[in-house]
C-alpha cells in the first residue's frame, strides 16, 4: 500500500473539509441537525419548539447550514422548511458518537478499577 492510499482525503479538499467541520463544530447546529434527523423536514418554528434555541439563532444556524449544503430549504406559504441534504452527516455523527461513547465507557471502567 502506497502512502497516497493511506491519506484520508486529497490535499485539494483540505480547505473545504475544514470549513464543513467548522460548521459542524457548533453545539446548537448539531442539536438542530439531530432534531431534523429524528423528525424529518421541519420549519423554523417547529425546530425552535423542539430544541429551545431562540428563533433568531436557529434561523441563523439553519441558513448557514443550508448555504454550506448540509440542509435543503423549501418554502411553503409563509414557512421555510429545512431537511438534511447531506446524507453523509448521519454516518459522520454515528462514527463520532460511537467512538466518544467507547472512550467514556473505557474511562468509567478505569475509574472503577482505581476505587
Amino acid at each position: 500500500m502506497s502512502s497516497t492510499d493511506r491519506k484520508l482525503f486529497p490535499d485539494a479538499l483540505t480547505d473545504r473539509i475544514a470549513q464543513r467541520l467548522r460548521v459542524l463544530g457548533e453545539p446548537a447546529r448539531l442539536h438542530l441537525l439531530n432534531t431534523l434527523a429524528e423528525n424529518g423536514e421541519m420549519n423554523v418554528q417547529e425546530l425552535v419548539e423542539a430544541t429551545g434555541i431562540h428563533q433568531a439563532n436557529a434561523s441563523k444556524h439553519l441558513n448557514l447550514m443550508a448555504r454550506e449544503g448540509l440542509l435543503s430549504r423549501s418554502k411553503s406559504g409563509l414557512f421555510v422548511y429545512y431537511a438534511i441534504r447531506d446524507a453523509s452527516l448521519q454516518g459522520i455523527c454515528l462514527l463520532l458518537s460511537g467512538q466518544i461513547r467507547e472512550e467514556l465507557e473505557q474511562e468509567q471502567r478505569t475509574l472503577r478499577l482505581l476505587k
